[in-house]
């Protein structure tokens, strides 16, 4: 069996590609496939193997080989899966290989946001530390976490998690009703839980539902000071509202890992307010990068591989 794998350099040089190896008879691996390249690099294959290239309709109907895509990623929006099924080819992704990475990362920027580690970091490198008349800095006022509210959009196996370091702080944790499948859900709507909110996590899918679910309207809703935290997906979040919350002083912080178009060659109002003395944290989609994760990553897509087709 044929592999391909066209876009490794998204897992890092670092990772040990043998378990893929060890289940097909043979694995062309490609850093970076551009969008010209996609074709001949897959002509003959068998599997496809890909992160974040995109595979269309029209390049799937031109494939009659091809039987099975892996995604090394949970998402499959990069795929046409209409089309794929229309072909017979079977598509596979991976899931809850980051859950520790994710999290973890998760309350780094809830930490750093309700200690105003970028307000903080900037006056020290100002000299105001050197400056001051006494031993500290007292502004900006930060937020201890114990007894405040944590409100997670999405209940899977990330946001649980989340929700279980956090009670570690000592917050108290509500989970609201998924959008747009709000029916038959026994938990309170966003809408319902935000003015309670001290601190909103988003963990929750990209959809139709979902786009810019934290919106002016919703932000609007939050209690004054609420910290914001999207490591989602970018779009979830209406950012240009956000940021106009946060430099208002409606927000109390805002840190996010995505953005809606990425990476973001023409860049975004969020990474030019970088510049502005804002309590704000913008990742470059990284909470997932542990080597530990990563590795489980091909993990996960062996087992994907090792699994007979229909």
């Amino acid at each position: 069996m044929k592999a391909v794998l066209l876009d490794a350099a998204s897992l890092g040089e670092d990772i040990d590609l043998s378990p893929l190896r060890e289940r097909v008879d043979q694995l062309t691996v490609h850093a970076a496939t551009a969008t010209d390249e996609r074709r001949e690099r897959l002509e003959g294959a068998r599997v496809a193997i890909v992160n974040k290239v995109v595979l269309d309709g029209e390049l799937l109907e031109g494939l009659p080989e091809l039987k099975l895509i892996c995604v090394l990623a949970t998402g499959t929006n990069n795929i046409d899966m209409a089309a794929a099924e229309r072909l017979g080819i079977t598509v596979r992704n991976v899931s809850a290989y980051g859950t520790a990475s994710v999290a973890q990362h998760t309350l780094m920027l809830m930490l750093a946001l309700a200690n105003r580690l970028p307000r903080y970091q900037r006056r020290v490198a100002a000299g105001d530390w050197g400056r001051s008349d006494f031993f500290c800095l007292l502004s900006p006022t930060t937020l201890q976490l114990q007894g405040k509210h944590l409100v997670i959009v999405g209940q899977g196996e990330l946001g649980r998690r989340v929700g279980e370091l956090a009670r570690a702080f000592g917050m108290r944790v509500d989970y609201a009703a998924r959008p747009g499948r709000e029916d038959g859900d026994s938990r309170p709507a966003l809408a319902e839980l935000a003015p309670q909110a001290d601190v909103l996590s988003l963990h929750c899918p990209l959809t139709e539902a979902t786009h810019h679910l934290v919106d002016a309207a919703l932000l609007a809703r939050l209690k004054p000071g609420a910290l914001l935290i999207n490591c989602a997906r970018g779009g979830i979040v209406d950012e240009a509202a956000a940021l106009t919350a946060l430099r208002e002083g409606r927000l109390g912080g805002l840190g996010v890992d995505s953005l809606p178009e990425e990476p973001p060659r023409r860049g975004h109002a969020l990474l030019e307010a970088l510049a502005e003395p804002l309590n704000l944290i913008v990742t470059p989609h990284n909470a997932w990068i542990t080597p530990e994760a990563r590795a489980r990553v091909v993990e996960l897509t062996a087992e994907n591989l090792a699994r007979p087709l229909p």
